[in-house]
């Protein structure tokens, strides 16, 4: 039985929970927002709308064998799963020694286990539905049984269980606090607050902001060495995120390798949006931004053409701003083009594609409507839901029902660190290259009344896809061969969509494929493909000296500040700060 000083103590906790959450609310109505409508507590912490009645031990086992009982009745329905054989997949979420030790424990985790992949299973069985109806219910499916793991839960987990009778429930109070500054913010902290900072430590290789428009910054690195190549390298990042993620520690930069290795360097930093660019279109980032900035390079340097980098959606718009070049007999502009993980042909575009229907588009609507452009927050959530797993419920666990701090880490510091999106523009984006999947028609697009045709492009390019990306999947990658006329070079790397491209050398992480032979569909390209371990910058680089090895002197306008264009500010710039 419980001791009178086990009761007080309970009960002092409970009292603590509603407190927070009281003062919680009461700061959101102040705000304006509505009171939520539920229990004492979150039901999510095990404890329903009352005090533990009895033996806290008690009460948690109780609702562990209640979870059991209803998997069982769960496997029933489905087609007699009652008792799960152990599983042999490796899943993180069950790594603790409980899950597999604890007959009660192990029982939930491989009936768990089992019956997502029944239901996993069963999107493929069912008949008569079209593929992309197939692919939203396998989303759906794959979002609810991950939601509903039981390491998710206070009283179906056993770590969890072990941290509130070992801390006697502050594990829980702290878990709260977590979660009510969560939701204040409006976004899920994936790392420790205060440890990275732009321009300290994140985005540190030296260099001058040399232009500033209202579209973007554009940053000239510092030259390390004596001589450059001539042909300067202008990288052009998603306006999505921040750049620094080809800019984060100095041993992960490709940023500083890049200009280690003697490249004049110049980025691209896009202006977070607001109600100043509120209306800009897929017109303006190729005039106004890629267009704009490729003339301001060659026009500092006095060189005929640059190489173009386009990661992510700033590499569809630099297909459309090659194709545009092309059209206007200026290709010689841009003297190569890589692509990183970059799509042109949305047929095979991955699961963003599933997030441009009707009810998306009406909700970007309603977010919209007042000031013109969204709220980088919601972008950020649904990035996290395409990997909802690792990006989601890892961390309801470690911050709300461990009551941990989540580690440092850079990568998830800018990835948390959202940007505004020009509202026209990103509905555009989903509407008329996703969905209707206009830049790979003959004329489909058009840019300052000009049709463009991205099957004309003679640019060469290199083209890079992550083998485990979600987000741009490398069958999709690789339509860019389809399409382009000029000569191409395709690359697999290992990993995803931000650790296939950030692959320093040094690590000595993962590996690429590379097929020399003329491939006509990537099944064919990986059956060819020879494999090497580490990095893949370097094949990148041998490519791009191949197409104009000459260099000049690290001098005069080489060096930021110094040209026709005066320095305006140091790298990292104010854009990139901007909220």
């Amino acid at each position: 039985m419980p001791t009178l000083e086990d009761w007080q103590h309970w009960t002092l906790v409970m009292g603590r929970a509603q407190q927070m959450l009281m003062e919680f609310w009461a700061g959101q109505m102040k705000a304006g927002q509505p009171m939520p409508q539920f229990g004492t507590t979150p039901s999510a912490f095990g404890f329903g709308e009352q005090a533990p009645g009895g033996d806290p031990m008690a009460l948690m086992t109780a609702g562990a064998q209640a979870w059991a009982k209803g998997l069982e009745t769960w496997g029933k329905m489905l087609g007699g799963v009652t008792a799960a054989p152990e599983s042999q997949k490796k899943d993180r979420r069950f790594a603790a020694p409980e899950w597999s030790e604890n007959p009660i424990f192990g029982t939930i985790k491989n009936s768990y286990l089992q019956i997502s992949d029944q239901l996993l299973g069963t999107v493929d069985q069912i008949e008569n539905i079209d593929a992309d109806m197939r692919e939203k219910l396998r989303f759906a499916t794959r979002s609810f049984v991950d939601a509903m793991s039981p390491s998710n839960f206070a009283l179906t987990n056993p770590q969890v269980l072990k941290r509130t009778l070992d801390t006697r429930g502050e594990n829980l109070l702290k878990g709260l606090a977590n979660m009510l500054k969560d939701i204040a913010s409006g976004q899920l902290t994936q790392t420790k607050q205060g440890v990275f900072e732009v321009g300290r430590n994140l985005a540190t290789t030296p260099g001058k902001v040399v232009k500033q428009t209202p579209l973007y910054q554009l940053i000239q690195y510092t030259p390390t060495t004596d001589e450059v190549l001539k042909t300067p390298v202008v990288i052009f990042p998603p306006w999505i995120n921040r750049f620094y993620i080809l800019d984060l520690s100095p041993e992960k930069s490709f940023v500083k390798w890049c200009v280690d290795q003697g490249i004049s360097l110049f980025m691209v930093s896009w202006k977070s949006a607001d109600e100043s660019i509120a209306d800009a279109r897929l017109e303006d980032y190729v005039l106004k931004g890629q267009v704009d900035a490729i003339d301001t390079v060659r026009e500092l340097l006095g060189v005929e053409g640059v190489h173009a980098i386009g990661y992510c959606v700033a590499g569809t718009t630099l297909a459309a701003t090659l194709a545009y070049l092309q059209a206007q007999k200026r290709a010689e502009k841009v003297k190569s083009a890589t692509f990183f993980t970059a799509q042109v042909d949305f047929t095979e575009a991955g699961d963003l594609k599933l997030f441009t229907g009707p009810e998306t588009m009406g909700l970007l609507e309603q977010l919209t409507k007042e000031k013109g452009y969204l709220d980088g927050r919601y972008m950020a959530a649904t990035f996290n839901l395409l990997r909802g797993r690792d990006l989601i419920w890892s961390y309801v666990v470690n911050n709300y029902l461990l009551g941990d701090e989540p580690a440092p880490f850079d990568l998830l510091h800018w990835n948390s660190d959202t940007t505004n999106l020009p509202a026209g523009w990103h509905r555009d984006y989903l509407e008329t290259l996703y969905k209707g999947n206009k830049l790979a028609e003959k004329g489909g697009i058009k840019v300052a009344g000009t049709p463009v045709d991205i099957d004309t492009v003679k640019t060469p390019a290199y083209i890079q896809a992550g083998r485990e990306d979600h987000i741009a999947p490398p069958q999709s990658v690789w339509k860019i061969m389809d399409h382009f006329a000029g000569p191409k070079r395709f690359l697999l790397a290992g990993s995803g969509h931000i650790a296939g491209v950030v692959n320093p050398p040094a690590a000595q992480k993962y590996q690429y494929w590379v097929n020399e032979k003329s491939s006509a569909t990537l099944e064919t390209f990986v059956a060819g493909a020879t494999e090497h371990k580490g990095s893949w910058w370097p094949d990148w680089l041998a490519w791009l000296k191949k197409q104009d090895p000459a260099t000049v002197k690290a001098d005069g306008a080489r060096v930021p500040g110094k040209g026709k264009l005066k320095a305006i500010e140091d790298a990292p710039g104010s854009y990139v700060r901007s909220r």
